[in-house]
């Protein structure tokens, strides 16, 4: 990867971990606080993340049609679209295990290797659960 490649990649990361941070995306209590829309655990639903996707999602779109219009992206010879766009089992058992796993505790991927930061131990288990599980699904895989 060129270094120009590298500084656009770390850029993007620090503003999306940034961005996380911010609407407190990496506070898994807030976040279940947010699915829990019946109050059954808080008495109370947090509704306040609604507006990081109020925000987010228009962003992506804006940047989605910016796209349309440019030849190649600015750091890469090329588009790299995906090879796939079917909904199969394997897309679907990913993105139940995936709401699962937010749902019972709270983070996803990037905000828990956004909040390592906070030196939780339970946010480092989540973290060492979640590579654990990529790597034991890649040999799967195989």
């Amino acid at each position: 990867m060129k270094m120009r490649q590298l500084l656009a990649a770390f850029g993007a990361g620090v503003l999306f971990a940034a961005g996380l941070v911010v609407s407190q995306m990496i506070n898994p209590a807030k976040v279940l606080g947010f699915l829990d829309i019946a109050g059954a655990r808080t008495g109370r639903w947090d509704p306040s993340l609604i507006f990081v996707m109020a925000t987010a999602i228009p962003v992506a779109a804006l940047g989605h049609r910016l796209a349309q219009h440019v030849n190649r992206p600015l750091t890469a010879p090329a588009f790299a679209p995906p090879a796939r766009r079917d909904i199969d089992l394997s897309l679907i058992a990913g993105a139940v295990l995936f709401g699962a796993g937010w749902g019972l505790v709270g983070y996803c991927p990037g905000p828990a290797l956004a909040a390592l930061g906070n030196g939780s131990y339970g946010t480092a288990i989540f973290v060492a659960a979640m590579l654990a599980g990529m790597g034991l699904f890649r040999v799967w895989r195989r």
